[in-house]
């Protein structure tokens, strides 16, 4: 079954156990100087969105990118403010994401408060693929998500790793942003993310939801082959 956005992709950084703890020294050194308290939250606009089997394009200056695997939430109703035990009944649905990122955090010390959009708003770089309705997962706390390349199996990563479980995420940031019908919420992405370049294949697999698969292509090859 399948779900497109009609409004807005929103994603969460460092909400995964894993990606806090590979960065946690930073936090406490300039210009934060202290953890985020809040949701660290970023955009995926509408030229990044793709759908299963579209090839992803990378520009010449992208060598490499990241397998965002991730968890999609959808809402049938306009959550705002609130509490995380009504936070579920606010969503109509899951879908599988790959938050196609280029790699960012392996050089200097990052600034982690500052959304990553050159690195996560490339044209084509959220394929978003199957969906289920709400009803039919039994918890979305309880998900194991699995990044491949080339059909073999590179990172595995678990919603129980979270650490704001989905309530809380949709409870904190529906605190001061409503998540409206139409709307995307990314949990994030694990540490340490598959990396592909172009002549692969990246699939996302989710428990209960299905399997996104996309090829990675050259931007010039593409352009060359439409002219």
């Amino acid at each position: 079954m399948p779900f497109f956005p009609t409004r807005t992709v929103v994603g969460a950084l460092l909400e995964f156990q894993g990606a806090w703890q590979a960065l946690e020294s930073v936090m406490a050194q300039p210009p934060h100087h202290r953890p985020p308290v809040h949701p660290v939250l970023y955009l995926k606009p509408a030229n990044t969105w793709v759908r299963a089997g579209d090839p992803v394009l990378l520009p010449p200056d992208v060598e490499e990118v990241e397998v965002g695997a991730t968890l999609g939430i959808s809402f049938e109703g306009a959550a705002s403010r609130v509490s995380v035990a009504q936070a579920l009944d606010f969503v109509s649905g899951y879908c599988v994401v790959n938050d196609v990122t280029v790699p960012h955090l392996d050089g200097p010390k990052p600034a982690l408060l500052r959304p990553p959009m050159r690195q996560k708003c490339r044209d084509g770089f959220c394929p978003i693929g199957p969906w289920v309705r709400a009803d039919q997962l039994r918890s979305p706390d309880a998900l194991e998500i699995r990044a491949y390349v080339n059909g073999e199996l590179r990172r595995r990563s678990h919603t129980g790793q979270l650490r704001r479980h989905v309530a809380q995420l949709i409870s904190d940031v529906s605190e001061f942003m409503t998540l409206a019908p139409g709307d995307l919420l990314l949990i994030g992405v694990d540490a340490q993310p598959a990396r592909a370049r172009v002549g692969d294949t990246m699939a996302v697999e989710i428990d209960g939801i299905g399997r996104l698969e996309n090829p990675l292509r050259a931007e010039t090859a593409a352009l060359q082959e439409a002219a």
